[in-house]
């Protein structure tokens, strides 16, 4: 981790105490507030720091920033207007929240082209914070067993046989059909990646955003508004050119889909330098090899976002420099591009042997998350004071259906009497 023993404890550095209670924070380094400085003024970077972890309106906040509601009001809008904020109606009151750093705020800032701040300049800083210092990125993706996000397998190369084992959570295209929005903005990994000379051809205009996320993005025009039409035309014209899938490890009101090549996008390259810690959720299956039928062509390999696939010596005596295709199962994501690039129909997909567990929603995921990585009382207490009843209830909820030793340890950071109470009336009474 980068030295930041210059930085004092300013309005910078309580802005990423505040990130840093996230589940999937952001560690402090000079890069760091470097970023923070470009994308927030030193006065928006104090009051943010003040606001709730949770969702929070217009009164909460002028309350906690000791402003008029209208005044109070004006700023939360520009800073959704940037993407620093996402908004959700909610009857007749607007609820406001920050969205952690990734993914949030980050990829917002250069899902669109804006020249109210040096894109070029924020996306080296990112990518030196990013893909030289690594500490955000393995923090992100390696830590907890519960990780961001998961592959979609590609739907178009499934046997009959394997499309009855794929579960309408696991498709991609069951995600745009049922979303309430959609947005599209651009892929924020290939965007920084052309200001730092190093992107692919690969398509820009084809990230994806749902739900509730889609609508704070499109009313904001951080992304532009398609319908599932539109979406589904996309997500085929990423398979097309063999992008992957990664989604928002939820079942339910899934937030995001990025189309990600391995050069570029964060995930998969997290995937290729950390793959034996599992930092992205496979999808349920694996690619069987047929040697009689691979001729060691490489294409498989060639496709493969996260190195998977290699070439081996066929061990063929008449043909002595002869190749063949070859799995490494412990990196493999099961997205099944792989498939769609061998010629000779040598690989197939078979289901894996245990199937991937998903949370149920993203308050399960983010709970779980901050369970494992040691914030749940992030979570619980918000500036020490006790969050709303039904964002507690949430919570809590999500803690009882947990497994017992999850609730334990659920409970030792929690260190709530309450808390135990219900867990072990939960656990009799079940």
């Amino acid at each position: 981790m980068a030295h930041h023993n210059t930085i004092k404890q300013n309005s910078y550095y309580s802005l990423a105490e505040r990130i840093n209670r996230f589940p999937q924070g952001a560690p402090p380094s000079d890069l760091l507030f470097e970023i923070l400085k470009m994308l927030f003024s030193e006065k928006e970077a104090d009051l943010v720091s003040k606001l709730p972890v949770r969702q929070f309106n217009t009164r909460k906040a002028s309350k906690i920033w000791k402003m008029k509601e209208r005044d109070a009001r004006l700023i939360l809008n520009d800073l959704a207007d940037r993407g620093l904020l996402v908004d959700a109606e909610d009857k007749d009151d607007v609820l406001y929240s920050i969205p952690p750093p990734m993914a949030g705020f980050f990829e917002f800032s250069l899902m669109r082209y804006r020249d109210d701040i040096d894109q070029k300049t924020l996306s080296e800083l990112f990518y030196q914070y990013m893909n030289v210092e690594e500490d955000f990125i393995k923090s992100l993706f390696t830590d907890g067993a519960t990780q961001l996000g998961r592959i979609f397998v590609n739907e178009t190369i499934l046997s009959p046989q394997n499309s009855l084992h794929v579960l309408d959570y696991e498709r991609a295209s069951e995600v745009i059909k049922t979303a309430t929005h959609i947005g599209i903005g651009v892929c924020y990994c290939r965007h920084k990646m052309l200001h730092a000379g190093k992107n692919c051809d690969a398509e820009m205009d084809i990230c994806m955003t749902f739900n509730a996320s889609a609508d704070s993005l499109t009313r904001h025009g951080i992304a532009r508004k398609v319908d599932p039409a539109e979406g589904l035309d996309l997500l085929q014209k990423a398979r097309d050119t063999n992008l992957i899938q990664f989604g928002e490890n939820v079942k339910e009101r899934v937030n995001f889909i990025c189309n990600c090549c391995g050069c570029c996008c964060e995930a998969l390259i997290a995937a290729r330098r950390f793959g034996f810690l599992n930092p992205v959720h496979t999808t349920a299956f694996i690619p069987a090899i047929n040697d009689k039928d691979c001729n060691g062509c490489g294409k498989c390999v060639s496709s493969c976002p996260v190195e998977a696939m290699t070439l081996v010596s066929s061990n063929d005596p008449v043909k002595q420099q002869g190749k063949k295709a070859k799995l490494d199962q412990d990196i493999c994501l099961g997205c099944g591009v792989c498939l769609k690039s061998c010629s000779k129909n040598a690989i197939h997909l078979i289901l894996r042997k245990e199937r991937v567990i998903t949370p149920v929603n993203s308050v399960h995921r983010v709970v779980m998350m901050a369970i494992e990585r040691g914030k749940l009382h992030n979570l619980i207490f918000d500036n020490q004071v006790l969050l709303s009843h039904r964002a507690l209830a949430a919570v809590l909820g999500v803690i009882l259906k947990l497994p017992p030793l999850k609730q334990v340890i659920a409970s030792r950071q929690f260190k709530s009497r309450y808390l135990e109470g219900l867990i072990k009336r939960q656990n009799i009474n079940g």
